[in-house]
């Protein structure tokens, strides 16, 4: 009889360079419908992206970006650290989150976290979900691949990271950007065995029989 799914009871989602911000904006939105403690992070290039694609800025001090945040969630279920602070709690594995999500992952963050290099406390988070065994999921964005690229996410998946590419479907026929960035957290959080409504699930095309 297969053990009940330990319930999450915080995750860190962080944001590197890339585009694709509106990714994990819509994640953590998911996250906190589901009442689970989000720590937010956001490298200085992700800031940066994050407020030439949405126009939130959320540059600043920690606390008061921490306030920010919490008011546009609604929620004060989120925590925010300073991507220098290697003293957050986060940052230990004696306190790791369950999960760790880098969303949207740039191909210079996959690099750093494959070669184990913990100068940041993305890096780090990533670091200690792999070293205690918890979830690491890697949102790469970026295209064309190229060998360099691959071989780091290769490196991350045998080290047991899961690499979810920024690739939304179009089976569930999404009208809005809105949709395809549900399908995307809907991936995730389906990782994470939480329970969500954020796309429809697949049941065949008409007339066929999916054999």
């Amino acid at each position: 009889m297969p053990l009940p799914v330990k319930p999450l009871r915080q995750v860190v989602v962080a944001v590197t360079g890339a585009s694709g911000a509106r990714y994990a904006l819509r994640t953590v939105q998911a996250l906190l419908a589901a009442e689970v403690d989000v720590v937010l992070l956001l490298s200085r290039a992700g800031a940066d992206v994050l407020q030439y694609e949405t126009g939130i800025d959320w540059h600043g001090p920690a606390v008061a970006v921490e306030g920010r945040m919490r008011k546009h969630f609604a929620s004060q279920l989120l925590r925010h650290y300073a991507v220098d602070d290697l003293f957050a709690p986060v940052a230990s594995g004696s306190s790791a989150p369950d999960a760790v999500i880098i969303v949207p992952c740039s191909m210079g963050s996959v690099g750093r976290i494959a070669a184990g290099l913990g100068a940041s406390l993305i890096e780090r988070v990533a670091d200690v979900a792999l070293k205690e065994g918890r979830e690491l999921i890697i949102v790469p964005r970026e295209t064309p691949l190229q060998v360099i690229h691959l071989e780091n996410l290769l490196r991350l998946a045998r080290a047991g990271a899961k690499i979810v590419p920024a690739m939304p479907a179009y089976y569930q026929r999404p009208e809005t950007l809105a949709d395809l960035d549900a399908f995307m957290a809907g991936k995730i959080l389906d990782l994470l065995n939480i329970e969500h409504s954020l796309f429809p699930r697949w049941t065949g095309g008409p007339g066929k029989d999916n054999a």
